[in-house]
């Protein structure tokens, strides 16, 4: 289906939604959580991203710390204030650290989350005809730089025997990308959920390839490496993962209960929540901060400097700090990036 016109009522809440993308930024303090103690955690956030499933999972209670959330609307902007120390800790995807790490910024990835792929899709309308990744070729493909489905793209290109210099790259914000997708004015659109629940809700297009197989999964806590070497801080980092690990395995088995709280925080329909939820958010494990997760992210690393667009070779683990695996489970990453 592809419509002229989408409502403001679609895009809005979703411009506020570009988690693990790449893009500008509209930082702002959000619901700073006031703890015990003289320790301020300064957390970069997306909007419904930890700060809710941390409130809806009742885990702010009883902290030794402070909280000072700052919202970011996208990973690259988020990152850029880790590296100015102006943010503590706060959750990627799996690219922007590739991105930030080729800049030489001065991040540390300290846990991740390993799930499903199935809602990083190359979508496209309803109406389109085609129907394998390797009918792309010639094709305008809408995605957002630097984001997970920036490498998503490049992934699927390349498994179905194409290159990004095979298809009209059109870089978009997913907001953007939205109303471009539905007027008709580009063939796919590279990008991940909930943008893909949406797109499937509303029936205004279907998926023609996903990242699973092709992508890792991964997504990430990252710190500052001023504030890891600050013993209070360090301390109070780890409380916060051990407790956004319990928020996140929390949604597992409450996922009607989380789709009604981030729809309600986000403002995107019940319906596309919950799909959103049980398509990708409910499947998501935390793995350890481990050589197979830094070989996978190493591959994505090569294949933008590959590419030119990271301007120099990645030392991927040189960017990790895995002090706090503390008996999780090995990342089980897929050898593909």
């Amino acid at each position: 289906m592809r419509r002229r016109h989408v409502p403001a009522a679609l895009l809005l809440p979703f411009a506020l939604l570009l988690t693990a993308c790449g893009g500008n930024s509209s930082a702002g303090a959000g619901g700073d959580v006031d703890g015990k103690g003289s320790v301020t955690l300064n957390v970069g956030d997306q909007k419904g991203g930890s700060e809710a499933v941390l409130r809806a999972a009742g885990e702010l209670e009883n902290l030794d710390y402070k909280i000072k959330w700052s919202t970011f609307t996208s990973g690259p902007p988020l990152l850029e204030a880790v590296n100015a120390k102006a943010v503590d800790i706060g959750g990627v995807g799996n690219t922007p650290p590739v991105f930030a790490a080729g800049a030489g910024s001065k991040i540390s990835v300290v846990a991740a989350w390993h799930g499903t792929s199935k809602g990083d899709a190359i979508l496209v309308p309803k109406g389109s005809g085609l129907t394998k990744p390797q009918q792309l070729k010639g094709r305008s493909v809408a995605v957002a730089q630097g984001s997970s489905a920036h490498y998503q793209l490049v992934a699927s290109l390349a498994a179905a025997g194409l290159s990004l210099s095979d298809v009209k790259v059109k870089y978009l914000q997913p907001a953007d990308a939205l109303a471009a997708f539905t007027s008709g004015k580009v063939d796919a659109w590279a990008v991940w959920d909930p943008y893909t629940s949406q797109v499937l809700q509303a029936k205004q297009g279907r998926v023609l390839t996903t990242g699973e197989g092709v992508t890792n999964g991964l997504t990430f806590q990252v710190a500052a490496p001023a504030a890891l070497r600050d013993p209070k801080k360090a301390a109070a980092v780890k409380d916060y993962l051990a407790r956004l690990r319990r928020a996140t395995a929390w949604v597992y088995d409450h996922q009607e209960a989380w789709a009604k709280v981030w729809a309600k925080d986000t403002g995107l329909p019940y319906e596309v929540a919950l799909a959103s939820v049980r398509r990708t958010n409910s499947t998501r494990v935390s793995v350890a901060v481990d050589k197979p997760l830094v070989a996978s992210e190493q591959q994505i690393a090569d294949a933008f400097t590959d590419l030119k667009l990271i301007p120099r070779k990645v030392d991927f683990a040189g960017f990790v700090d895995p002090r706090y695996n503390g008996g999780l489970p090995p990342s089980t990453t897929p050898a593909k990036g």
